[in-house]
C-alpha cells in the first residue's frame, strides 16, 4: 500500500509531493515575511503523519508551537476553505526540544574527534597553515592513544605538540609555534561565545532523533537555535556535523518509500558565507551520497543564490516564495531563482516571482520518475498545528514528558588527552625531581668524599707538622742526656779510680 502524497495546496489543480521523492531534497526560499516558515511547517507535520521522523532548526524561537494544535486563526480556516481543505482541523505534533547549551532542550554533545580537523577548523576560522597544524595534532593524537573529547583536551595535545616539536617534526611534519599559538587563542574566543558547551560526553545519539510516537507518527525534533545564532558559524558548523553524522553511520537503503530522516536547515546561507572550497567540496559530496542514506535535506533561505550551484543542482523540490527586486543583486536572484524552475508556458516565472503574496509559492517538486513537474503557482495550505511560539509553561510541560529522559543532563568526563598529559606531565615532573635530587646527593656524597680526603690530609700535615715541632725538642733533649750521661759516666769512673787507687796508698 503506498503513502499518501504530501498536500503542498493548490494551483491550478492540486500540488502534491511523493515521500518516495522527499529524499531527493529540496529548497524553500523567498523574502523575510512571505511564508517560508509555514511551508516549513505544514511539509513538517505531513511528515511526521506518515511516520517520517523530522528536525527543524528553530531559529527565531517561533516553531515550538509545532507542540501544540492550532486555532483561532480565521484568515487560516479562510485559505483552507478556499483550496478546497474540507478536512482541515487542528492538531498537536509529537515534539522532542533539543538546545546545545542544554536551557530549552536536551543538550547535544560532540567530541572533538568527532567534529575533526577540517570542520574544527571552519569553527575557528583557521588559515591553511593553522588548519595543517590543527590536522597534525589530531594525527599525532590518535597516534599517542590521547582521547579528544572536549576543549580542554585539544588544548593540552596542542601544548604537548607545541613542547615536542622537534620530536615530532621527523614523524609529521613542521610545527610552527606562532600557528600553535593562534589556534589555542582562537579556542579561548570559541569558549567565550559558549562553544566548550557543545563538546564532551554524553554524545548524541542518533536514534534518539529518529523515534516514533506512540501512535506512530514521527517525533518532530526541534532545535533551539534563537541563541546559537548570536554565534552563527557554530550553528553552521554543528548543523553540517549532524549531516556528516547522519551520512556517515546510516546504512544504505537506495530509494525508500519514504525518508526515515528529514533535516530543515534553516538560514542556510550561513553555511556556505566565507567556506572555503573544500569545505564546500565536503557539503556537496554530503548532500549528493546521504540521499541513499534515506535522508532528505532541505535548505531555507532567502535566495537561492545563497546556495552553491554545486548543491542548488541537487535539489530537487523546490519552494519559491516571493523576491523582492531593488537592487541588481535582487534582480539576479529573481533570475537565478526563475532559471532552476521548470517553464509554465501560463506564465513567466522570474515576474511571477516578485508579485505572488504572502503565503503562495511557486512550486516544482518530482514526479514519480524523479522529473520536475510544470511550475504551479500554489496557494500553501495552512498548518494544523499552531502559529507562533508555546508559552514557557507549556514547553515545561512537554519538555517533561519527552521520551529521551534524562539521559544526556548530566556531563561525563572520562579520561582522556587532558588526564593523561596532566598525568604524564606530573611523573616527568616527579621523574625530574628524583633526577635533580639524585643529582644533589651523589654531588653532595662528592663534596663529603673531597671534605673526608681533605681531612685526612689535614691531619696528615698536622701530624708531620707535630712530629717536626717534636723533633728538635727531642734532639735536644737526647742531647743533654747524652751529655748528662757523659758527666756522671766520667764522675763514677773518676769515683771508682780514685777509690781503688787511694786504697793501694794505704
Amino acid at each position: 500500500m503506498s503513502l499518501p502524497p504530501l498536500f503542498v495546496g493548490m494551483g491550478d489543480a492540486p500540488v502534491h509531493m511523493l515521500p518516495k521523492m522527499a529524499n531527493r531534497h529540496g529548497l524553500i526560499a523567498g523574502a523575510t515575511g512571505t511564508g517560508k516558515t509555514v511551508t516549513l511547517q505544514i511539509l513538517t507535520e505531513q511528515f511526521s503523519q506518515i511516520g517520517v521522523p523530522v528536525l527543524v532548526a528553530d531559529v527565531k524561537g517561533d516553531l515550538s508551537g509545532m507542540a501544540a494544535a492550532g486555532g483561532g486563526k480565521p484568515k487560516l480556516e479562510e485559505r483552507a476553505k478556499e483550496i478546497g481543505l474540507n478536512n482541515y482541523s487542528y492538531a498537536a505534533n509529537p515534539v522532542v526540544f533539543w538546545d546545545l547549551f542544554g536551557e530549552q532542550g536536551h543538550r547535544i554533545r560532540s567530541t572533538v574527534s568527532d567534529m575533526g580537523p577540517l570542520l574544527l577548523a571552519r569553527l575557528l576560522g583557521l588559515n591553511e597553515t593553522q588548519e595543517g597544524v590543527l590536522a597534525l595534532a589530531f594525527k599525532a593524537a590518535d597516534d599517542n592513544g590521547l582521547l579528544l573529547l572536549d576543549l580542554k583536551d585539544l588544548r593540552a595535545v596542542l601544548a604537548w605538540v607545541a613542547d615536542h616539536a622537534e620530536e615530532l617534526r621527523k614523524e609529521y611534519g613542521n610545527v610552527s609555534s606562532a600557528s600553535v599559538g593562534a589556534i589555542q587563542r582562537s579556542l579561548l574566543a570559541l569558549d567565550e561565545q559558549g562553544g566548550e558547551m557543545f563538546f564532551g560526553e554524553p554524545v548524541l545519539d542518533l536514534n534518539d532523533m529518529m523515534r516514533m510516537s506512540m501512535d506512530g507518527r514521527g517525533i518532530v525534533n526541534i532545535l533551539s537555535a534563537d541563541k546559537l545564532m548570536q554565534t552563527p558559524k557554530l550553528y553552521a558548523t554543528f548543523l553540517l556535523w549532524l549531516l556528516s553524522e547522519l551520512f556517515e553511520n546510516l546504512p544504505e537503503v537506495g530509494d525508500p518509500e519514504k525518508p526515515k530522516l528529514v533535516f530543515f536547515f534553516d538560514e542556510a546561507h550561513l553555511l556556505f558565507d566565507e567556506a572555503p572550497p573544500a569545505l564546500i567540496e565536503k557539503i556537496e559530496q554530503v548532500v549528493r551520497l546521504i540521499r541513499s542514506k534515506g535522508v532528505g535535506v532541505y535548505f531555507v533561505t532567502q535566495n537561492p543564490i545563497d546556495i552553491p550551484d554545486t548543491v542548488l543542482g541537487q535539489l530537487g523540490n523546490r519552494f519559491q516564495h516571493a523576491l523582492r527586486a531593488y537592487t541588481p543583486r535582487d534582480q539576479k536572484a529573481v533570475t537565478s531563482a526563475a532559471e532552476t524552475f521548470r517553464e509554465n508556458p501560463k506564465f513567466k516565472v522570474a515576474e511571477v516571482i516578485t508579485e505572488i503574496g504572502v503565503g503562495v509559492a511557486l512550486v516544482s517538486v518530482l514526479d514519480e520518475k524523479g522529473v520536475p513537474t510544470i511550475t504551479e503557482v500554489t496557494k500553501v495550505r495552512p498548518p494544523a498545528s499552531r502559529l507562533g511560539p508555546l508559552t514557557p509553561e507549556e514547553r515545561t510541560t512537554i519538555r517533561g514528558a519527552s521520551p529521551i529522559g534524562t539521559r544526556y543532563d548530566q556531563t561525563l568526563d572520562r579520561e582522556s588527552a587532558y588526564e593523561k598529559l596532566r598525568a604524564l606531565d606530573a611523573a616527568e615532573e616527579a621523574a625530574e625531581a628524583q633526577a635533580e635530587a639524585d643529582l644533589a646527593a651523589k654531588k653532595q656524597a662528592a663534596l663529603d668524599a673531597k671534605a673526608e680526603v681533605a681531612a685526612a690530609k689535614e691531619r696528615e700535615r698536622a701530624a708531620r707538622q707535630a712530629a717536626r715541632a717534636r723533633k728538635p725538642v727531642e734532639s735536644m733533649f737526647g742531647s743533654v742526656l747524652r751529655s748528662a750521661g757523659t758527666q756522671i759516666g766520667r764522675e763514677v769512673v773518676r769515683g771508682l779510680l780514685g777509690g781503688i787507687l787511694g786504697g793501694r796508698r794505704r
